[in-house]
């Protein structure tokens, strides 16, 4: 018989269980809401902490070296640099940089392969108070010249390497009288017309930087100028200020990063993937990065191990590579608790974590120049965060929340009531990804005004009230998880629908054979819309397309994708044009249509009759029934 306290005990676990049972039926989602939105209350509260400290990053940085100078902050081709040594070396920077005698928040365009004097140079510019344009250094000819002078810096810092001097000396007559540095050479074995930063750095002693050189620097000041990724142009230099510095910073709070951490990094730190993310947080929290000059998929591991790293930052890309490495007994063993990045694919991201063992993959959504960002913290498959109800109450008391509004692909504008008030979206419905603009607003990029009135939306909920527009697509799920969808723009009809380029690249991108597909729209004459085009990269670049394959396009295409869906013409590649985050470039694609006489890659059309794609050359294009693709 039981006793007393075995009947008590059994009566508290009932309540208890249907207590719980009763809490979860009124409030279904309360446990992924405290997943998602307890570290970004969290993390909220610590950057607006930094930014009523005013404590910029430069001055992080100080307090970091005070605290442990011989920590080990940036490791580098097996080499290791502590705190101090950095410290030392922004200092000459910094020195150097005083005797150019630039106004405070002028800018100095730096192009640097990711290597440790990325990082001095930055910090030594910040001592000072002049703000750094960070440089894509895989940029030639016209590009460069334009990312030069759309800085307006005032001087130019070369990196250590004879193609980044070779490119800026190809352009140099452009660029008129801007005094240009050079790092890793001395005057002796420069062209006429360029200064050693390498003979200055040596002749110069790291005497601390006095604080008030800096002392009018403000939240608004520019701190670096990040380029946007240039899928529909050239690039555009966006404006990090000192307080964005400051909330970016704070960002791996998220998953707690802290001292004891080592990052991996791996894209270019002239990006914000690396820089606001790997970088800065690095310097908020005194962790330790292992920065690697060129990313291998061959050796990702291998580093990973070596350096006991904790944190890999990604971008889908380049997981897309690590998972195509043969399998090995060493896949899971490693230190890595948490992959923070963006884009990766859903088929990716599940064999990427299962294979290598990551507890954590945090998937983010956001933008160089969005005024916010959606994480998702709860290792969802797929999704880029979450948003529930409860949004709506933190968005009440204060909290930047992003949001989802309805957006009309024919019309291409944000749907709006009788009002002219946008609508949001609710579950199940897709819609344009936007973000509330804080009145503390100076500018997205640096330049004219109207790059800027292109991002804005205004009385979107209330008069005068104004927000950022991603230009993205997103589907919310009944569970009030959030999954990109398209570019606005990649997204378009055909046959009275709308086409998803992301769903038929996901398709297509699940066949054995198929390394990569970049999809887009194509006008056809006659048709309404645009009709789905694939360029397609085969695993072996130099392989023929055979009938097999087609025929296996076809089948998938069939099977996966609604009719209206399925690419109408196929275009194979060797390699594909991309931006310097690895997204694809469509413009060129879309110009070139499936015009035979001016594209020389192998052309095919849909051809439904014999369950296939068939050969479309000159003198069959001449002979297509276009209007009934």
């Amino acid at each position: 018989m039981p006793s007393k306290t075995d009947i008590a005990l059994g009566t508290a676990a009932g309540v208890t269980g249907a207590a719980l049972v009763a809490w979860r039926a009124l409030f279904p989602y309360l446990g992924d809401d405290i997943r998602t939105y307890g570290p970004m209350i969290k993390t909220t509260v610590k950057i607006m902490k930094g930014l009523k400290a005013a404590e910029y990053l430069v001055d992080v940085f100080e307090r970091q070296v005070a605290k442990d100078p011989k920590k080990t902050f940036l490791i580098f081709e097996d080499k290791s640099y502590s705190f101090e040594f950095v410290n030392e070396m922004a200092n000459k920077v910094a020195s150097i940089a005083m005797t150019w005698n630039l106004d405070l928040n002028d800018t100095v365009a730096t192009v640097i392969y990711n290597e440790p004097a990325f990082v001095w140079t930055f910090l030594g510019l910040q001592k000072v108070g002049l703000a750094d344009a960070f440089i894509n250094y895989h940029l030639t000819a016209k590009p460069l010249l334009h990312s030069l002078k759309v800085s307006e810096a005032k001087v130019i810092i070369v990196g250590e390497g004879d193609e980044l001097l070779e490119s800026i000396l190809a352009i140099k007559d452009g660029l008129h009288d801007t005094p240009i540095y050079v790092q890793g050479k001395s005057n002796s074995e420069l062209p006429p017309g360029f200064l050693s930063m390498e003979d200055r750095m040596t002749c110069t002693i790291p005497a601390n930087i006095c604080k008030s050189l800096r002392s009018n620097v403000t939240d608004t000041s520019p701190m670096c100028f990040i380029y946007t990724s240039g899928t529909t142009g050239l690039p555009k230099p966006a404006i990090i200020n000192q307080a964005k510095g400051i909330a970016t910073s704070k960002m791996y709070s998220l998953f707690d990063y802290n001292e004891k951490d080592v990052v991996y990094v791996v894209t270019p730190l002239y990006h914000s993937a690396a820089a606001t993310n790997c970088f800065f947080n690095s310097i908020d929290t005194g962790a330790t990065m292992v920065i690697r000059k060129k990313f291998s998929a061959s050796h990702f591991w291998e580093d990973v191990r070596k350096h006991n790293v904790t944190v890999i930052q990604y971008i889908g890309e380049l997981l897309r590579y690590i998972v195509a490495v043969p399998k090995s007994p060493l896949d899971g063993v490693h230190n890595v608790r948490v992959a923070y990045g963006n884009g990766l694919r859903p088929d990716i991201w599940k064999e990427f974590q299962s294979r290598f063992k990551i507890p954590w993959i945090m998937e983010m959504f956001g933008a160089t120049e969005g005024t916010a960002a959606i994480v998702n913290t709860t290792n969802k498959l797929g999704a880029i965060g979450r948003l529930s109800p409860l949004a709506n109450v933190m968005a009440a008391v204060g909290f930047p929340m992003v949001r989802l509004i309805k957006y009309d692909l024919i019309e291409d504008a944000p749907v709006r009531d009788k009002d002219g008030r946008c609508v949001t979206i609710r579950p199940g419905e897709q819609g344009l990804f936007i973000s509330p603009i804080p009145d503390t607003h100076t500018g997205f990029y640096k330049g004219p005004k109207e790059m800027d009135e292109k991002k804005i939306l205004r009385d979107v909920f209330v008069k005068g009230d104004f927000y950022f527009s991603f230009g993205d697509l997103v589907f919310l799920d009944r569970d009030y998880y959030i999954y990109f969808r398209d570019r606005v723009g990649d997204t378009f009809r055909w046959k009275g629908e709308n086409v998803s380029t992301r769903e038929v690249c996901d398709a297509l991108s699940t066949i054995d054979f198929i390394h990569d597909v970049n999809v887009y729209g194509v006008h056809v004459p006659g048709t309404e819309g645009r009709a789905g085009m694939a360029a397609i990269a085969l695993n072996d670049r130099d392989a023929d397309v055979t009938s097999d394959m087609l025929r296996a396009i076809f089948q998938k295409c069939h099977q996966e994708l609604p009719s209206y869906a399925r690419p109408v013409f196929l275009r194979f590649q060797r390699d594909f044009i991309v931006t310097q985050t690895m997204k694809h470039r469509k413009v060129e694609l879309v110009h070139d249509g499936f015009d035979p006489s001016k594209v020389t890659d192998p052309l095919y059309f849909i051809d439904n009759k014999n369950k296939t794609y068939s050969s479309l050359t000159t003198s069959v294009a001449g002979q297509l029934p276009l209007s009934k693709l």
